[in-house]
């Protein structure tokens, strides 16, 4: 069992048990005793996480194979689980640390100066978190050419701000029954302003359902597939996996068992569970000094993917995934497209995952999914639809590229590529689409025009963000997936389709019409409008399928449950958070609301203001003008993105990003080109995201303006020409950069390699370069 601890948590800190478990414990509490303790508390952890590990193996060993024993789109990386196991372990010393306190000292661990810094970090050591990376690890000139996959040292002083599998950053502090790790409702009989909290399911049958949804006739339905693009790039909040008692896989218990927090369902069906499966959110580890120890020792929940508008949705956000999208063996700087199938005209598909655990749905059966830089690619056809159009955008520009500089190796048309395209999800994300969704008059209040990159902004996602305010587009998802033709009228071959119909269904864009009817059908429709008497469709509350979940799902129960496992604030101290006026009264909520009768119903629900969970408090708000959000979301929205935009020190706008030439070329992109160049598509309104009944405004694709390569051509300078390209290395590459006056080459591996053998940096000295060739050398 110890050799299986060291291989299942690590090695880390077991050095530092070895000093310190050999003191004898002091009969008063003082610094001494408290690391024993912590010590101790530690040991008992692990042995217990372990065997919990253990017999989880041998549960999922012992089962037989079936569909709902897969979860492709919602694994983890490895290296994501690595941290999310550290971060259980620390939370797991940390509740024995708090009953040894209480049982032998009789005091409380939430108590204030009872543990220092010097503690947590400790903990966090003992637990196996990363430690803190050295500052002077990202001072490097070199990495001002390329954003790192990992959104690393994009802040030069911070370099964790927006980087991959690090915590949602809190605007205000969580809020747990226990005050460090028990969502809102953990505890039966639980009392909040005098009363219980309602159950996700009542709130979402008394208040959110609805049978019909409203059309929009502003905007396109591309304005909500666009939406869950964007936030797919921006975040992703990964479950933490059951490793429990038999039983306690949150697909077989109503109890709250830890990481298992079931929704309760008080009206169950006929031979149906009381409850609906639902698992918490992966801890995140402690990540550095904050403004009190205490909100260290509370439980952070994790974005595993970068937190900046970069194209990590196309790219991925760590090495491992990048670098299985990338067609390396073409040396062209291209992505790896289908290698079975492509659409009449020869363009490319996404290629399939090659995974035993893919499985998506044809009918009853299983079929192959589609791989992205992003897992939950496969959740929809609009969702896949505009993935298709990034990979062959990507494909296009770099071929351009590669005509246009013939000295440029493919590591740099590549990145060259990957940066165009990171600008482009940019700038149609804050010109075209954030002043839709909070109004012009909110954007300048909130955001306002660009200043340059400021160092002092974390960029980083916030919790609200994840997991309430950017969900407000979940109340914009139509009850059909349209499908229309070359005239923008129902497709005679490939119908519309009802939305549950359309959940992980990638065979239907190879065998259905290809991307054209989809894209069509967002471009062509009204998207579905919200009002707080018809918020979600039945589609979502009542046949949302997740594939590994055996039952019908709710996304409203859903996403009420997840903002009470992160233990997200109410949504009255929400609007104190922007500045707005709480409701204290049913008046205050109808002025707010503007359906007096859904005012009534959620007081009715809830019992007390104080009480609104804060999606959907922001959710039923009026739109202010020229909006898709009420007050609340639009100055959340607002604040996170200002942050992802002035915090990005590779910002499209920033100085040293593009030149000025290539700044008005990106200027001039549409997402209806990109649609355009992209497809089979001739006509289009000439924003995407504005509706249009066809033919009115409707343009011929000829008619939009390109973007000009040429403003990436790049003449061989004379110190290349002086010393010719440089050597190329198996299993990795480099780029070109100027240090002091001097062209450098610097080498790096892909991942699984490490570089070794010779000179990561070698510099053009004379008519030669200088250094030794390294290699790359097998680590996995």
């Amino acid at each position: 069992m110890a050799r299986y601890a060291m291989l299942y948590f690590g090695t880390v800190g077991l050095c530092v048990i070895s000093s310190i478990s050999s003191m004898d414990e002091d009969s008063f509490l003082n610094t001494t005793s408290i690391t024993n303790l912590i010590v101790s508390s530690y040991q008992e952890s692990l042995q217990t996480l372990v065997e919990k590990a253990f017999q989880s193996r041998q549960r999922r060993s012992s089962r037989a194979p079936s569909l709902g024993g897969f979860t492709f789109g919602q694994q983890a990386e490895p290296e994501t689980l690595e941290i999310g196991r550290a971060a259980e372990t620390f939370h797991s010393t940390l509740q024995v640390l708090d009953q040894k306190l209480k049982q032998r000292y009789k005091r409380d661990i939430t108590e204030t100066g009872l543990l220092s810094w010097e503690h947590v970090e400790l903990l966090a050591e003992l637990s196996g978190c990363p430690p803190p990376a050295h500052p002077a690890i990202c001072q490097d000139s070199y990495l001002s050419k390329y954003r790192s996959i990992n959104g690393v040292c994009n802040n030069r002083y911070n370099h964790f701000w927006g980087a991959a599998n690090i915590p949602l950053t809190r605007w205000l502090p969580a809020q747990y029954e226990d005050g460090v790790r028990q969502p809102k409702g953990w505890n039966a009989g639980r009392l909040y302003h005098g009363f219980e909290l309602p159950t996700p399911k009542e709130v979402s049958k008394k208040i959110m359902g609805s049978s019909v949804k409203c059309e929009d006739d502003t905007y396109s339905h591309m304005l909500v597939e666009w939406g869950q693009y964007i936030a797919h790039d921006v975040t992703l909040t990964p479950q933490s996996p059951a490793a429990g008692k038999p039983g306690d896989d949150c697909l077989n218990s109503c109890e709250n068992v830890h990481p298992c927090f079931p929704i309760q369902v008080h009206d169950k069906p006929p031979n149906g569970q009381g409850c609906m499966p639902f698992n918490r959110s992966l801890a995140a580890c402690f990540n550095g000094l904050g403004p009190d120890v205490w909100q260290a020792l509370q439980q952070q929940q994790m974005n595993s993917i970068t937190s900046f508008i970069d194209a990590s949705v196309v790219y991925g956000s760590s090495p491992k995934v990048n670098e299985f999208l990338r067609d390396l063996g073409g040396f062209n700087g291209k992505l790896t497209v289908n290698a079975h199938f492509r659409d009449p005209k020869g363009r490319a598909y996404l290629p399939f995952e090659e995974s035993l655990q893919s499985v998506c749905l044809r009918g009853r059966e299983k079929a192959a999914c589609f791989r992205a830089g992003d897992g939950r690619v496969n959740e929809g056809l609009p969702l896949i639809a505009l993935h298709v159009l990034w990979l062959r955008q990507h494909n296009r520009i770099a071929e351009t590229l590669q005509q246009l500089n013939a000295h440029w190796n493919a590591e740099t048309i590549y990145q060259e590529t990957r940066k165009i395209i990171g600008a482009l999800h940019q700038m149609i994300t804050m010109r075209d689409y954030v002043p839709k969704i909070i109004g012009q008059e909110s954007f300048d209040n909130y955001i306002g025009p660009y200043g340059g990159y400021d160092p002092t902004v974390d960029p980083s996602a916030s919790n609200v963000f994840a997991t309430a305010a950017f969900r407000f587009g979940h109340a914009t998802i139509s009850p059909l997936v349209r499908r229309l033709n070359q005239s923008y009228q129902e497709h005679e071959f490939f119908p519309s389709l009802k939305l549950h119909d359309t959940f992980f269904s990638p065979w239907r864009i190879i065998k259905e019409g290809g991307i054209e009817p989809i894209l069509r059908g967002a471009v062509g429709k009204e998207a579905a409008s919200v009002l707080p008497n018809k918020l979600l469709a039945d589609e979502l509350t009542e046949r949302l399928i997740v594939l590994a979940v055996p039952q019908d799902m709710d996304l409203a129960s859903l996403n009420l449950q997840r903002g009470r496992d992160h233990g997200l604030p109410g949504y009255n101290d929400w609007r104190d958070f922007c500045g707005l006026e709480r409701i204290r009264t049913l008046d205050d909520l109808k002025e707010v609301v503007s359906d007096a009768s859904v005012a009534e119903r959620i007081l009715e629900v809830y019992k007390h203001p104080d009480n609104i969970d804060v999606w959907l408090g922001g959710l039923v708000e009026t739109f202010l003008p020229g909006s898709r959000t009420g007050p609340l979301f639009a100055c959340l929205i607002a604040k996170q993105m200002k942050a992802l935009r002035d915090g990005d020190r590779f910002w499209w706008e920033a100085e040293e990003t593009f030149s000025q030439a290539q700044r008005k070329e990106l200027g001039n992109v549409s997402l209806s080109k990109i649609i355009c160049d992209n497809s089979d598509i001739t006509e289009v309104p000439p924003d995407a995201f504005v509706f249009g009944k066809y033919p009115s405004g409707y343009v011929s694709c000829d008619t939009l303006p390109p973007m000009d390569l040429e403003a990436w051509r790049e003449e061989k300078s004379q110190d290349l020409k002086r010393c010719g390209s440089p050597g190329q290395i198996d299993n990795g590459d480099y780029i070109l950069l100027k240090l002091a006056g001097k062209l450098v080459t610097l080498y790096s591996c892909y991942h699984g390699f490490r570089l070794t053998g010779g000179d990561a940096l070698i510099a053009c000295e004379g008519d030669q370069w200088s250094g030794k060739l390294p290699h790359c050398e097998d680590i996995l």
